[in-house]
This record gives structure tokens, C-alpha cells and sequence, in this order.
């Protein structure tokens, strides 16, 4: 058996609870938290309350999960590449492969767990302090929290893009400048293991700015307003750019017209989509000093760039 602590952010101030803590633990559905209150493994100041009951912000509930519970992470030794930390907040540089946090197929192994060795205080808190995520393929910057506050603010400054995130992507086609993309993401009802665009989907916004052309692709700069789960990859792929090493929203490998063996074998071997988080800027949650980190690009994608522009000369 083991306990978190999570706070309703004062935005949702008169919104229901069961959707509140919803949203605050994104991997469970509101049937399953619906079920954790009726059955009095959340509380609120020690006492039970009602699934409808509404916020009144800034409140702490309390989840008592037990072993068979998917929140009973284990700690497991896992290097972390750590870019900062103080006493509030890590920013970690996750490598693509590894998975976010444990969930279906994927239950060890995971930055959760290997946070949750790093730090043991970090089972006191949802998700192990993680704010955000980034798919097991995208590489790059990422913030946890290490005690409530900082998870209040930040979660806070998420939902209010005061979060300033940017990545690097390669993409296939030749852009011709940059703009924005303002187009709703919902689950697709085909495939519930993807995204897509759906006018009853959540807003989703992506800036995006050229960086270099080549004749077959784009090296682009993408920040995202919003953080819809598999963003960026849906909406370069909506305007026709998607991402190379990306069959889920790009199909099959593409190959330029009297392509070298070199660059079809770059292609057809870059194993993962070329999507890295390579800046990351926020308010932090204690000091309320502006911060930001910038991170260089992974080895793959340098290599894959190289490549294309050997093609181009």
C-alpha cells in the first residue's frame, strides 16, 4: 500500500472532482478515480466526498493505492542524464527508447522508475513527480517535481502554455517557410493507439519555423502553445510534412529520386521518429525566476542531417 498527495490547481476552481483529479492523473480513466473516491481511497482533508462534488481549488487530496494498483511503481537503478536540480525541481535529458512512465506492455524499465531510485522521496507525489511526458521515441529536455508546490505550479503552467517547449524535427518535403498550425486533436476512432484530427478533439496550436531545406526534407523548429498528446507528429503530418522514421502518421519509408545507397540506407535505418525537445523555458515554481535550458541534438539525428545534406551538395 502506498500514498500520494495531489492539489487541485485554483483554475479548477467549480469544476467536478472526479474531473479534476482526472486531469491531474491523465493516465487514468474517470471511471477508475470515480471508483478510488467511492471507495474512500481519496480523500480530501481526511474526509470522503463525491465524485460530483465540485473544487474549490488548492485543495490536497489524498490516494491510498495498494500493490495491485498501477501506481505501485518500483524503484529501479537506471541512469539519468540530469541537466539541473535544486531542492524544487529535476530537469532530466531523456534519451528516445525510454519509455515515460510505466503503462501497458512497458511496466519497468521506465524514467518513473528509475526516478522514483534517484529520489525515493518522489513516491510521495503522482506519477513521480513527472509534470509532463514525451514519447518513448522523441529524445530531449524534460521537468519533474519534487515536492507538491513545485508539481502544483508547474502542472499549472502547463495548462496555461506558460511552458515554453521546443523541438527539433526532420520532416519529409521541402517547406517553403514557417507558420502555425491551429487544428483540434482528438483519439482516432479507427485506432485507439493514435491521434488525429478531429473538430470535437482538444485545441491544439503549433509554431513552426523553417531552420534548413533540403531538396527532399526540412530540418524544422516546432513549439508547441498546446500539449496534445502526439502534437506535433499529427499536426506536421495534417499539413503534409510528416516525420521521417514515423510510420504511424507517415507510412512508409520515403526515398528521393536517384537517392545514393547511402541515404536510403540512413533513412531506412534511422529507427525511431526525428523529433527531439531540444529547449525548454519555464517560471520557476519557488523562486519565480525566468529559467531555461537548451540541449544540442542527439547523435542520430546529426548524422541523419549530415547525410541529407552530403545528398543536397
Amino acid at each position: 500500500m502506498d500514498a500520494i498527495n495531489i492539489i487541485i490547481p485554483d483554475r479548477m476552481r467549480g469544476e467536478r472532482l472526479d474531473i479534476a483529479i482526472s486531469e491531474m492523473l491523465p493516465d487514468y480513466s474517470r471511471s477508475k478515480i470515480s471508483a478510488w473516491i467511492k471507495s474512500g481511497d481519496a480523500l480530501i482533508n481526511d474526509k470522503i466526498f463525491k465524485p460530483k462534488d465540485k473544487s474549490y481549488g488548492n485543495e490536497i487530496v489524498s490516494l491510498t493505492l495498494y500493490q495491485n494498483e498501477d501506481l505501485d511503481w518500483a524503484p529501479e537503478q537506471i541512469n539519468l542524464d540530469i541537466v539541473f536540480e535544486d531542492e524544487d525541481i529535476i530537469v532530466i535529458n531523456k534519451p528516445f527508447g525510454l519509455v515515460t512512465h510505466p503503462g501497458a506492455g512497458n511496466w519497468s524499465g521506465t524514467l518513473a522508475n528509475g526516478l522514483l531510485y534517484y529520489d525515493q522521496n518522489l513516491s510521495k507525489l503522482g506519477r513521480a513527480g513527472i509534470v509532463h511526458r514525451l514519447d518513448k521515441n522523441t529524445s530531449g529536455l524534460m521537468v519533474v517535481s519534487k515536492n507538491m508546490t513545485s508539481q502544483k505550479v508547474l502542472v499549472e503552467q502547463l495548462q496555461n502554455h506558460s511552458v515554453e517547449r521546443e523541438y527539433a524535427v526532420i520532416v519529409y518535403g521541402h517547406m517553403i517557410s514557417g507558420g502555425v498550425i491551429n487544428a483540434s486533436i482528438g483519439r482516432d476512432s479507427k485506432d485507439r493507439l493514435k491521434q488525429s484530427i478531429s473538430p470535437n478533439g482538444k485545441k491544439a496550436i503549433t509554431h513552426y519555423r523553417v531552420i534548413d531545406r533540403f531538396k527532399n526534407h526540412t530540418h524544422v523548429k516546432a513549439i508547441l502553445e498546446t500539449g496534445r498528446t502526439h502534437q506535433i507528429r499529427v499536426h506536421l503530418s495534417h499539413i503534409g510534412h510528416p516525420l521521417v522514421g514515423d510510420p504511424t502518421y507517415g507510412g512508409k519509408v520515403r526515398f528521393p529520386k536517384k537517392a545514393s545507397n547511402e541515404i536510403k540506407e540512413s533513412l531506412k535505418n534511422f529507427g525511431r521518429h526525428a523529433l527531439h525537445s531540444k529547449k525548454l523555458s519555464l517560471i520557476h515554481p519557488i523562486s519565480g525566476k525566468s529559467m531555461s535550458w537548451k540541449i544540442d541534438l542527439p547523435d542520430d539525428m546529426k548524422e541523419l542531417l549530415v547525410t541529407l545534406k552530403e545528398f543536397d551538395s
